[in-house]
């Protein structure tokens, strides 16, 4: 980026946080995304204690692939098609049927009346708002923040899912799983849920203007036809697509590493999930002092710093060492959503925004469900350490991949908007 730096770039994180509005939907933010982190400890713990003859990867990679099933289906329907739904309509109801599912699950969980069956179908239906969701809390944030504060807002998003999703959450679900239980940290769940939509209803009220409405006939295209315009956003989506999908094999093989090479129990799963998150908030809280460099070249030296992680993870026997490899991932990982998004958005036009986040956060997110599933016999048959080593492996693979595909220019694209300065 030049020394002009874009209007986005301008706004520090304490300025964006000076709107009432913003600070209130940023708080039931991090409160929701603590309650969710706590449910990354948790629910491992509550499969391999309910998976009965299924294999315990397998389980659990049915487990965490079950909320994103009809949440793809939903989003994409969103993302391709034509009908507009108000971001604030579907995170409300993202948070209700959330709340709900999981405060039924949680009773289920306590009582022992909790099965594998019943557990995957309440996470498939009671996150069917979940990707449609997500991407309205980042439009109705950044909308709120206008161009000038995009690239903080996006970063400051980025700070509370670290902050709460992979510190807090993580490290109270493991003191709660190991003194009283895993349905217990469900309720908690729940309540995030129920804060989240209580945050939305006092701070982002039906009569705010959303800024990003259609003002114009181009707001009825899909997000695809979009993209189609903008090469470089939709290269950058199919790396992103494979960035969490060579991921997502980590999070099977996580557990059984803590279990069994570690021989440790759920308490340092969360101090494992801590770690990440120590060294992701700090990444997380520097994403804003990255908007001076050169946004294609961070997003790539990202992917090749990252795969370093789990290669790294799978030679290390002793806990301690293996949080520093884990905080050093996270240091290295967490900026890379928030500068995406940025580069994503500034190339954009208002009306285009909700088609166009909407489908690139289902068709990253969608590489979650489709991961897991690969995950799990791929951990059963590599062994956790072995599933580290191919996941960061493949993760190195992607790297001239990435760079070919982010780093070439073509007419048209999303460098060439007349919106975008992003370089």
């Amino acid at each position: 980026m030049p020394s002009g730096a874009t209007p986005e770039a301008n706004r520090s994180y304490r300025a964006v946080l000076r709107d009432r509005q913003m600070a209130g939907l940023l708080l039931g933010d991090l409160l929701a995304n603590a309650g969710t982190g706590m449910i990354i400890v948790a629910m491992p713990v509550q499969t391999l204690s309910i998976h009965g003859s299924v294999p315990k990867a397998i389980a659990i990679g049915l487990v965490e692939a079950a909320p994103f099933v009809l949440s793809t289906i939903l989003a994409l329907a969103i993302g391709l098609g034509r009908v507009r739904v108000p971001p604030r309509t579907l995170l409300i109801a993202d948070c209700a049927l959330r709340s709900l599912t999981f405060a039924i699950l949680g009773v289920l969980a306590v009582t022992e009346q909790l099965s594998l069956p019943v557990l995957i179908v309440g996470l498939l239906f009671g996150a069917t708002f979940r990707m449609a969701g997500s991407s309205s809390r980042r439009l109705l944030a950044t909308s709120i923040a206008g161009e000038s504060g995009r690239f903080a807002v996006n970063g400051l998003l980025g700070l509370n899912s670290t902050f709460a999703l992979y510190i807090v959450g993580p490290v109270l679900g493991g003191v709660i799983v190991a003194s009283t239980g895993a349905g217990v940290a469900l309720f908690f769940d729940a309540c995030g849920a129920l804060i989240l939509l209580a945050a939305v209803l006092v701070s982002v009220p039906r009569a705010t203007k959303d800024r990003d409405a259609p003002g114009r006939a181009g707001a009825r295209e899909s997000g695809w036809r979009i993209l189609r315009r903008r090469p470089v956003a939709a290269r950058l989506l199919v790396v992103e697509f494979f960035f969490n999908f060579f991921y997502m094999p980590i999070e099977v093989a996580l557990p059984l590493y803590v279990r069994g090479t570690l021989d440790a129990d759920a308490s340092a799963l969360g101090l494992m999930w801590g770690a990440l998150g120590i060294g992701a908030f700090v990444g997380a809280a520097l994403v804003n002092q990255l908007r001076n460099l050169p946004q294609r070249h961070v997003l790539i030296a990202i992917i090749g710093l990252w795969a370093m992680c789990p290669i790294a993870l799978a030679f290390v026997g002793d806990l301690t060492l293996a949080l520093i490899v884990f905080g050093l991932g996270g240091l290295v990982w967490a900026p890379f959503t928030p500068v995406a998004y940025s580069f994503l958005q500034s190339g954009l036009e208002p009306d285009e925004q909700q088609q166009v986040v909407t489908l690139w956060t289902t068709g990253s997110t969608v590489a979650a469900p489709l991961g897991l599933i690969v995950g799990g016999p791929l951990i059963e048959l590599a062994g956790s350490t072995g599933g580290l080593a191919l996941s960061g492996g493949l993760t190195l693979l992607l790297l001239p991949i990435a760079a070919l595909a982010v780093l070439r220019r073509a007419p048209g694209s999303i460098a060439h908007s007349r919106r975008d300065r992003v370089r």
